[in-house]
């Protein structure tokens, strides 16, 4: 899944995304940026742990770390998105305290949202807010 994170979001984005390693092995990155559109706002565009890797808090630990730098940056809402056919992505989005975001259909007791990022690329989108 390389394709999802080119070098421009370690270029621009070093303060909002993160790496967990090991003996220089990557484990897992979350790649994440404040919105320049809407200031309350921050959103996580990828994460993922290396499969041998998983169940060992290292995602979460990942995502804790960007919740931390969002309310730094004075956001207090964190949105991501992943496809409705990755059950586990939307258990694992639910089991962090995210909502999922009523879409205009119903899929499998899941809301989506319709050709999100073009025909046929339906999406789920997530919405966590942070306390203060």
């Amino acid at each position: 899944m390389s394709y999802m994170v080119p070098k421009l979001f370690f270029v621009h984005f070093q303060n909002t995304s993160f790496v967990a390693e090991e003996d220089s092995k990557i484990l897992g990155v979350l790649i994440g940026f404040t919105s320049p559109s809407n200031k309350n706002e921050a959103y996580i565009h990828f994460v993922g742990v290396h499969p041998e890797y998983r169940g060992q808090q290292i995602g979460k630990s990942l995502y804790y770390q960007f919740f931390n730098i969002a309310q730094q940056n004075d956001r207090d809402v964190i949105r991501c998105i992943t496809s409705p056919v990755n059950k586990s992505s939307i258990a694992y989005h639910k089991r962090m305290g995210f909502d999922i975001v009523e879409g205009d259909k119903y899929e499998e007791e899941i809301h989506v949202h319709s050709d999100y990022d073009g025909p046929g690329q339906d999406r789920v989108l997530f919405s966590k807010k942070l306390s203060k």
